[in-house]
């Protein structure tokens, strides 16, 4: 692979993926239903090309073999005038022939979605979203199923909260609030009712991981 070429893939790589990133019980809730972890999805990291969408493929590393997947569709512009608008791209980064990153962008070609298969079985694990290019959240699933395990909530590009579900039943049931760069409280739900139990104040970043 020339210098430029490995360059030009690696900016491919790392341009997304590194991008940062009343009473205390009803503050728990978040953004989702009380006390439940987003739904499970069944959502392919390579989707079937919708009807309209046009396909550029490029081989960045030289095997003869594509890496990168732009799709485009059809739009009028700011003056009416026809252009190709990019809605997706797809990327594989270890070059087994198989797309391990799908990008999704909105009506004004911001970067809005990205799925990823981090371990490379071919299932999505990650799943990032952008809001005016910054980072919102952050899904990961760990056992494979389809639903979320981890989530990770970020404003204006720094982290303040973090809910797991850790014992694998579709429920948050631990949270971390994060202030000034470092864990401020933590909250643990131990009946399984959604709502939090136990709270551990100021733990000098003795959070987990």
């Amino acid at each position: 692979m020339t210098g430029s070429k490995r360059w030009i893939f690696l900016g491919l790589m790392t341009s997304g993926l590194l991008t940062g990133c009343a009473s205390d019980k009803a503050a728990e809730r978040g953004t989702n239903a009380p006390g439940k972890s987003s739904p499970a999805s069944s959502e392919a990291i390579h989707p079937e090309p919708a009807r309209g969408e046009h396909v550029t493929q490029q081989d960045v590393n030289g095997d003869g073999k594509p890496d990168v997947w732009t799709y485009t569709v059809a739009d009028a512009g700011a003056n009416g005038e026809e252009r190709f608008r990019k809605v997706r791209q797809e990327l594989d980064l270890n070059w087994d022939g198989r797309v391990d990153l799908t990008r999704y962008f909105d009506e004004a070609s911001a970067l809005m979605r990205e799925v990823m298969d981090l371990d490379y079985d071919g299932k999505v694990d990650a799943t990032y979203f952008y809001e005016k290019g910054a980072n919102t959240r952050r899904e990961r699933d760990f056992d494979g199923d389809g639903r979320a395990d981890s989530v990770t909530f970020y404003e204006r590009g720094v982290l303040v909260r973090k809910e797991r579900d850790t014992n694998s039943d579709g429920r948050v049931d631990y949270w971390e609030y994060w202030e000034g760069g470092q864990v401020d409280r933590i909250g643990e739900d131990l009946d399984g009712d959604g709502t939090v139990d136990k709270w551990t104040r100021n733990p000098n970043n003795a959070a987990r991981d």
